[in-house]
């Protein structure tokens, strides 16, 4: 089977904690998986991992087949990997909404006139394009996050990361992000608390403890 990730023998810790140790993980291409835990096990921790924010204590990842032996070598797919920080504040790079979702694309050397009309329609495909000329840090929670996502979204990744993607989120717009993801043919891993919402969208539930991740029966 095909990879888009593989991890092996992966280890991490925080200070003096170890969080996991012997993890092993082979994404398909295409498939969807979440991962849940508890609280401080991890899970964004290895979210980081594979989306080349930090490297492992021990063990080795490999991105579409290639060892990332450091950083460096995740730069070549720093566009193929789309990550949603559970902090939304985290996620943003310019000031109003339309230019923060069009950030990407103008990076890429997109037109101003063709990387706002992508970011409107990533608004409205999200409900929000209303919110297109304010100013995102006095936005909502729910409405942050929903920026934040249209600014992964936009970019068209290969690869979805995505740490809590339904916090501050009403029912109905969980609903509406769970159908997108759902519809979206790309390889996806899912750190939620949320079983509805991860139940609709993913193939695999894996529980990730000290030793590693277990396929939920």
């Amino acid at each position: 089977m095909s990879c888009s990730v593989t991890l092996k023998n992966v280890k991490a810790k925080i200070g003096d904690k170890i969080l996991f140790e012997n993890l092993n993980l082979n994404l398909s291409h295409k498939e969807k998986i979440a991962i849940i835990g508890q609280n401080g096990c991890g899970k964004s921790t290895l979210l980081e991992i594979i989306g080349g924010l930090k490297m492992p204590l021990e063990g080795s990842v490999e991105i579409f087949h290639e060892p990332m032996k450091s950083l460096d070598d995740f730069r070549k797919y720093r566009n193929l990997l789309g990550f949603l920080f559970q902090n939304s504040d985290d996620q943003f790079i310019a000031p109003s909404v339309i230019e923060d979702v069009a950030f990407s694309l103008l990076a890429k050397g997109a037109s101003n006139d063709e990387a706002r009309k992508r970011a409107e329609f990533m608004l409205g495909e999200l409900g929000i394009l209303h919110l297109k000329n304010e100013i995102v840090f006095y936005l909502s929670g729910g409405q942050k996050k929903l920026v934040a996502l249209a600014g992964v979204l936009i970019a068209q990744p290969k690869i979805l990361l995505l740490d809590e993607p339904t916090t501050a989120l009403d029912y109905e717009m969980q609903i509406k992000v769970a159908n997108i993801l759902e519809s979206l043919d790309i390889a996806q891993i899912i750190v939620s608390h949320d079983k509805e919402f991860i139940n609709k969208v993913v193939d695999k539930v894996y529980f990730l403890t000290k030793d590693g991740l277990n396929l939920e029966a």
